[in-house]
């Protein structure tokens, strides 16, 4: 088992999003800068024990090789450190934030996806989903996410596990992730049915209706 406070130097990917200049070109419209990082969720957070022995991240739906991980294998494979912004649909947005993680493309990769998977469904605790496009999903930047600034997410923000797609709004990047559902048609998520925009770019203020 891999101790969860391990440190170790991981490679580091900046997310383009960073590069596009000043803070004020690196937020996009309606948005307002916090050095916070508020909390936003809808009922209780999951309690949730990963080293239970039945906890498990699926991969699964449109794959030749579905399979399951424990979190101390996902802990155990090699970690990146991703540099990125983060921006929320309810208007704020944080720079210079690192998460570390398992790249979501090493995992995809490993499920070895049918050719007509083009979406994916993130499955969570307490029944949330989340869709996004499988190429959006697995871009370099993209991570499932144990840490942020070194230290273990919260519960509040999605430990034991939580997705990470930064340059879409922060409800994409799902919290209390169990399972990456590999698709060839979209389908609204949790918010997604109660009016949030099915995709979610935030330079194109992508927050509500299809």
């Amino acid at each position: 088992m891999v101790a969860e406070s391990a440190h170790v130097m991981n490679p580091k990917i900046i997310s383009p999003d960073t590069n596009r200049g000043s803070p004020s070109d690196r937020t996009p419209p309606g948005q307002v800068l916090t050095q916070k990082w508020p909390v936003l969720h809808y009922g209780s957070v999951p309690n949730v024990n990963p080293h239970d022995a039945n906890w498990r991240l699926r991969i699964f739906g449109l794959v030749d090789n579905p399979y399951e991980l424990s979190y101390s294998e996902i802990l155990a494979m090699p970690a990146v450190d991703i540099f990125c912004d983060i921006h929320c649909v309810t208007h704020w947005s944080r720079l210079d934030n690192t998460f570390t993680g398992v790249p979501i493309k090493t995992l995809v990769d490993r499920a070895n996806p049918k050719p007509n998977a083009r979406f994916v469904m993130c499955h969570s605790e307490a029944g949330f989903t989340v869709n996004v496009p499988l190429d959006e999903f697995t871009a370099d930047d993209c991570i499932l996410a144990y840490k942020w600034e070194g230290q273990l997410l919260t519960p509040d923000h999605g430990y034991p596990l939580r997705g990470l797609v930064p340059r879409l709004y922060l409800w994409k990047s799902a919290k209390w992730i169990r399972g990456i559902e590999l698709r060839a048609t979209d389908a609204p998520g949790f918010w997604e049915q109660n009016g949030y925009h099915m995709h979610g770019n935030p330079w194109t203020e992508e927050r509500f209706g299809w």
